[in-house]
């Protein structure tokens, strides 16, 4: 008898199925209840019936973007369930319930299950294998007890009866999942002793990109085209225009489609759970659609940087916590602010799945310090301060060239950029920013940069690439989802370039020149299936409206590097996501007026990104 029971204990958790059986009879589950749900992968949205939950691995920050599903665990009471001794403590059950007599019995006759701290029990939730674990170790354990005691009234002859049969009817399925258990438990033992790192993950992220732009003529300048409208019409002005596009580097664009590729491998490290050491490896060989190819910055990608292919040390930072509302960042190399901070425009920022271009990705204001990932510039700090769950501080410095000690450089004498921001998020839909940024630059190696390279020639480099130039960036950027399957955002922004020194008879030291910028960005999330993402942005790239710069008598050919006219960025993309790990996204963007001169022909550049994620 006593081997019986041995025995019957092994498939108690059938005795579960039964007490549900005969408590209803013949009633039919319903149809509610009968899914089926796919187990979350790291890194990627599992889909349940009633939301979406972003999972990350463990030390692995999730970006901003995907902060709109975090809030599933805040509100989950879940965290530690209590026993019951009667079904009437369970809230969210009635009497009514399919299972209520099931539950009844299981609660009340065996005192096996359990609720939850708020007093629910939460029927229509799925179950993990950790939950179900426990309920099945308290059923038996109860079990166990009232078979010892003998306790004869709760332990029936018939319930004893019922596990003779359920043993011999799944003796052998019950053999076999244990097989399956141990073979398991090798494989998981096996892959610890030989996984790369108790403490560093990998992951990667290659870009594929095939793209052409085509058009008319390259883009000229402002100050280019005063010279040619100067002269008189005829045979002198279309040599004075023949003249300009010779200097500037040619007519025609360079509208031959290429094939190229970027490759980060990221290795992430955590030694606390808290923070991470971050270390990325690059290689990169995409054109920018810039400069010789098209004459204007404003055509270019999200990813380019060419550089051969060379694998180099893109990116080394360190982010850990400071209490419980402080997180610190400390950029060995390749800082950059945009990385640091929310850009608020959260389903484009991210250049291997969002915007296509550079300009559509986030405000300029998120480039003062002009360095980045693979270009062996950016060093500093930055610190985000949680005032409160609404309030957000942060603020950072970064200097482009930390690492040379020569006059002029290092890390508080050369280049650098100083930004604080103040985000507001009164709930998960709305986000509110206001920003404001200083930066300086030498101008040692035409290092003045003072609108991202997103713009006009003249909106990045006001007084000249070579000349010391500070700037005060001033920026408003927010975001709002209508919805589940729409998103609103944009930003203004207004930069004050200072002449740091006096040069020849144009640039005076202290003179100053506007720069204005905007933009609307359109995101349709799950457009056409789970995963894909539709965008339209619309914007003007940084234009410069004033300027100090120029003789102290002008004539019709000054050179004032001031824009003339208003160019505006029109961009659609629509990202198909294959799987887990791969998507592709192809996208037009059209430039009316490039270099914000109506003279110049509208460029376009066609492209399509193919990214691969693991």
């Amino acid at each position: 008898m006593s081997g019986f029971l041995h025995n019957s204990l092994l498939i108690a958790p059938i005795l579960l199925v039964v007490s549900l059986v005969n408590a209803q009879g013949a009633s039919a589950i319903p149809a509610d209840m009968q899914t089926t749900q796919s187990p979350a992968k790291e890194g990627v949205v599992a889909q349940t019936d009633n939301q979406a939950v972003l999972t990350a691995p463990i030390g692995v920050t999730l970006s901003d973007q995907s902060q709109q599903f975090n809030d599933r665990s805040s509100k989950n009471p879940n965290s530690v369930m209590s026993q019951v001794t009667s079904v009437s403590q369970l809230s969210d059950v009635q009497p009514t319930d399919w299972a209520f007599q099931a539950l009844q019995s299981l609660v009340e006759r065996y005192g096996c299950i359990a609720g939850y701290p708020n007093g629910s029990f939460q029927g229509n939730r799925a179950m993990t294998r950790y939950e179900f674990a426990a309920g099945l170790n308290a059923c038996l354990n109860r079990v166990n007890e009232l078979i010892a005691t003998s306790t004869a009234d709760l332990v029936t002859k018939e319930d004893l009866e019922t596990l003779r049969k359920l043993q011999e009817e799944f003796a052998d399925g019950l053999v076999e999942i244990r097989g399956r258990i141990d073979g398991l438990e090798a494989r998981n033992a096996n892959l610890e002793n030989q996984q790369f790192s108790t403490t560093t993950k990998l992951n990667a992220e290659i870009i594929f990109s095939v793209g052409s732009v085509f058009g008319g003529d390259r883009a000229l300048d402002s100050d280019r085209w005063r010279r040619i409208e100067a002269a008189p019409e005829g045979t002198a002005r279309e040599a004075a225009r023949a003249n300009e596009y010779t200097a500037s580097g040619g007519r025609r664009l360079q509208d031959n489609a290429i094939f190229s590729d970027r490759i980060r491998l990221n290795l992430i490290s955590s030694f606390t759970g808290k923070d991470q050491l971050f270390t990325r490896l690059e290689a990169n060989n995409t054109t920018a659609f810039s400069g010789a190819v098209t004459g204007t910055n404003m055509t270019r990608v999200s990813w380019d940087g060419n550089n051969d292919n060379t694998i180099v040390l893109g990116k080394l930072y360190y982010r850990f916590p400071v209490g419980d509302k402080i997180n610190v960042i400390v950029d060995a190399i390749g800082g950059e602010f945009y990385d640091n901070f929310n850009t608020v425009n959260p389903l484009l920022s991210s250049t291997p799945i969002g915007s296509l271009s550079r300009f559509g990705r986030f405000s300029p204001i998120y480039r003062a310090s002009n360095t980045g990932s693979a270009s062996n510039t950016g060093s500093g700090v930055s610190a985000i301060f949680k005032l409160s769950d609404a309030i957000t501080l942060s603020g950072g410095y970064l200097a482009r060239r930390a690492n040379d000690p020569s006059a002029g450089a290092g890390l508080f004498d050369g280049s650098y950029g100083a930004l604080a921001q103040l985000a507001f998020q009164p709930n998960q839909n709305l986000t509110l920013a206001l920003s404001y940024a200083h930066s300086y630059f030498t101008g040692s190696n035409n290092d003045v940069s003072v609108s991202g390279a997103y713009g006009s020639a003249f909106a990045n480099t006001p007084f000249g690439a070579g000349i010391a130039t500070s700037a005060n960036h001033y920026g408003i950027e927010t975001s709002y989802r209508f919805n589940p399957k729409l998103v609103l955002s944009g930003w203004v922004g207004y930069s004050q370039a200072i002449a740091e020194v006096s040069s020849g008879a144009n640039v005076n030291k202290g003179d100053k020149a506007d720069i204005w910028n905007w933009a609307v960005t359109l995101a349709f999330p799950d457009l056409g299936k789970k995963g894909n993402l539709g965008g339209l942005i619309f914007g003007q790239p940084p234009k410069v409206t004033s300027n100090d710069f120029g003789p102290a008598v002008l004539t019709a050919t000054s050179n004032l590097r001031e824009d003339s006219d208003t160019s505006f960025h029109l961009e659609g993309l629509y990202r198909y996501q294959v799987n887990n790990n791969i998507s592709i996204t192809p996208g037009l963007i059209v430039i009316f007026n490039p270099e914000q001169n109506s003279n110049n022909d509208t460029i376009y550049t066609g492209v399509v990104r193919s990214t691969f994620r693991f």
